[in-house]
Formats: structure tokens, sequence, C-alpha cells
């Protein structure tokens, strides 16, 4: 059993900086027994990962430090399934990306891969007990709730396909045959968290707790999304990309209702520099690896010179002295005041993002087994197709009697008859009215 004090402290650990949290009790009952939390996130290997998913593998650190069973979902099975989104055939490719550039995130942010447990999901997802419990569920679950669970995560169409209504249901289905006792995902995940505490129980099986992070909204307003080049900023982007992404970037003066750029601040970048700083006062919990993997040590997105407990630093390029922050409230009270400049904002943020993904790139161009796997994962669609050829000019002469060379239709006579186009003969002298006079 364990003590009161440890339960809120691991509990705090595990619920900080989230957005909602289902069945809180459920994990604090299995900590008060003195056992370890066991816990999975999924992710659909679809388009290419980009920066927003920083928010939940940051989140991922604080599990490790209270000392919960992480296993990471490559969800193959469910990628083929949300409207074709993967073709079959680009799936496994895309599934093995996926693992390559996830495992280099959590590297780069001091989180030891060697705690994390990876899952491809058709490694479990095709065999006969989890199809026999999916086929069950299809007898119990109506198709408004199978509809209703996927609107925010199935792409939504006039006439929905049948594989985007089981979707959820082997979401569900995925707590059970993970053996975890809660699954974390983003707050668009809430309906299909929902439908599993409703239906799991049904099958038999225990009602698990769910956890949700926030949503960063894109860069141009709305929500961040793989479709959508302009609105995210992807793992593997150039330095020369974020700038000219950030450059496009929506942030108006004094505007904090709809501003991605202090989003991102609040959801990932402030999060990292409150991790860097605990790890530098080795405040990391149970993970005892954290941190070791790293090549070099990282500091708080603050300038060498700021206040102990700096979280983000805004230099001002027009002058005016740097500003520093400890924490979020302080950064959108100077914003929405007009005291920092968007233009300087997005220098700070800019700079903040070349630096996060810098690693991530390294790693990517040192390693040519996943090089080959990005090309055959997101082939270039332009790779194969031939140019178009231009048309050739065929000559078509016009029909007889028509184009511009043609005579002059012949006149009538008595509005009818028409004369004869070829002229008549003038007789000879000796031959009158053209007839032949003997001799």
């Amino acid at each position: 059993m364990a003590s009161e004090e440890e339960v809120a402290k691991k509990y705090q650990l595990i619920t900080r900086r989230l957005q909602e949290v289902l069945g809180g009790d459920l994990i604090k009952a299995i900590l008060a027994e003195g056992r370890s939390p066991k816990a999975y996130w999924g992710t659909t290997p679809t388009g290419r990962p980009h920066i927003g998913y920083f928010v939940p593998l940051t989140k991922i650190a604080d599990f490790l430090r209270a000392g919960v069973e992480v296993k990471i979902l490559l969800a193959d099975v469910h990628a083929f399934l949300d409207n074709l989104k993967a073709p079959l055939d680009l799936v496994a490719h895309r599934t093995k990306y996926y693992e390559f550039i996830l495992r280099a995130v959590f590297t780069s942010l001091g989180i030891p891969t060697s705690k994390l447990i990876f899952v491809q999901g058709s490694d479990y997802q095709l065999s006969r007990e989890y199809n026999l419990d999916n086929y069950k569920l299809c007898t119990i679950v109506t198709e408004h709730d199978a509809k209703k669970a996927g609107s925010e995560v199935v792409k939504q169409v006039e006439s929905p396909l049948l594989s985007g209504l089981i979707y959820p249901g082997l979401q569900a289905l995925d707590e059970q045959y993970l053996g975890v006792d809660f699954q974390f995902g983003g707050a668009d995940q809430r309906k299909i968290f929902t439908y599993a505490e409703l239906y799991l129980p049904r099958l038999g099986y225990a009602k698990r707790a769910h956890l949700m992070n926030t949503m960063v909204p894109g860069l141009m307003g709305g929500k961040m999304s793989s479709s959508d080049p302009d609105s995210k900023i992807d793992f593997l982007d150039t330095p020369e990309a974020v700038k000219r992404k950030i450059r496009k970037a929506f942030c108006e003066e004094g505007n904090v209702a709809e501003n991605g750029l202090l989003a991102f601040v609040k959801a990932v970048l402030i999060p990292i520099s409150e991790l860097r700083l605990e790890r530098l006062c080795g405040d990391t919990g149970e993970d005892t690896e954290e941190g070791k993997e790293l090549t070099r040590p990282q500091k708080p997105f603050s300038a060498n010179d700021a206040p102990e407990g700096t979280v983000f630093t805004i230099t001002r390029d027009k002058g005016g002295g740097p500003s520093h922050y400890k924490t979020y409230q302080e950064l959108e009270d100077d914003f929405a005041a007009k005291n920092i400049h968007p233009a300087d904002l997005k220098a700070a943020v800019r700079d903040a993002i070349i630096s996060l993904l810098e690693p991530i790139r390294a790693a990517f161009l040192a390693n040519e087994e996943w090089q080959k796997i990005e090309q055959l994962a997101y082939p270039d669609p332009n790779a194969n197709k031939e140019p178009k050829k231009k048309k050739e000019k065929v000559y078509h002469p016009p029909p007889p009697g028509k184009g511009k060379n043609a005579k002059a239709a012949p006149a009538q006579v008595d509005g009818d008859a028409t004369a004869d186009a070829t002229p008549v003969p003038t007789p000879p002298a000796d031959e009158p009215n053209g007839t032949v006079v003997s001799a």
C-alpha cells in the first residue's frame, strides 16, 4: 500500500497539464494499492507527423516519472480503415516511418525509449479472439452511436463507409487487448473514450480511465492537420521551411484568442522548458534514465542571463530589452496589452522550433534505412508522371466547295433554277443557232 502523499504526488504528475480526465478515481485506486498503472497512446500512421505531436509525446515523460508502464500503439489497421487514408501497400512503410520518427522525438526530449513498449496493431488485431469481440460489438452497437463516436476522428463523408463505423469499436477493444488501465489521447478522442466506457463493460471487460491533452491549433488558425501544409510544421522540415511557415502564420497584435503561436508556446514550449528545469534539478521521479541518451545538456527556452525559473524569453528586435517569463499567463497578459510585437513573438517561437527539430533532422540524415523508408512511405506523386505531350496539329482539308479558296456560289434564275456554272461557247458564224448547214 502507498501513502496518501505518494498517491497524490504521482496522480498530480500523471494528470498535470491535461485538458480533461475521465475516471481519475480508477488511477488513484491503482496507485493506492502500490501498483504501477499501465497506459497506452496510439497513433494512426497516415500523413507525415507534425510538431503538434510534441504535446502528447512530452506528456509521456510525466507518465514515466510516475512509474506508469507506457505502450505506444502504431495503429496500422486503423490507418487503413479511416476512409482509406493510407492504401494497404503504403501502411507497412508508414508504420516503420512513424516508429523511426517517434523514437527520434522521444530521444530528442530526453525520454528513454528503452522504457517504452512499441506495438503494431496488426500483431493482435487480426487474431480470432479480437475479431470475435469485434463481431460481438457489432451486435450491440447502433449505427448512431458508432457514427457519433468517430465524428471527431474518422474522416466524415456524405456516404460513410462501414470501415469508419467499426473504427471506434476497435479502439475500445485495444484497451482490453493491450492490457492497460487507461488510454491517453487528444481531446478530439473524447467521444470514442465515452463509447469505450459504455460498451466494454457490456462485453464483460473492465471500464478504463481516459486522459486527454489539449489540441494545438494550426498556424493559420483551426486544427493543425497533416493534410494542410500551411497549418503545420513537420518534424523533418528544414530551418528555411520553418522560417517561411512562421512568417506566414496568423499573429494579430493583442489577439490572444486566435493565436496559434501563443497556443504552441503554452502547450509545447513551456512544458518542455519546465521538464528541462526539473531535470536540471534532478527531479525526474521514478525515471532514473531520463536525459541519459542526450548528447548535450538542454536548457529551457530562455536567455542565458534570464532570472532563475524563467521558462520563456522574448528578445525585441528593435530594442527595449528582453522580456523573461516564468509562467504562460505572464506572457499572454503582455501580448494582450500589446507590450510584445507579433514579429518578436514569431522570432522567439521560430528559434525554439528550429532548435527542437535540429536533433531529429540530424538523426534522419544519419540513418540511411530511415531515409529509404521515408521515400517508400511518402513517394513523390510527380515522380512517375510522364510530361504531357503537346498535341500535334493535324490538317483536315475542308469539304468540297468550303474553305476560304472555294468559288463563289452560282446565281439563281427565276428564284429557283440554277444557271449552269459552265460557260456556253459562242457558235461560229456559219452555224446559225448552233445548227450545221449542209452544202
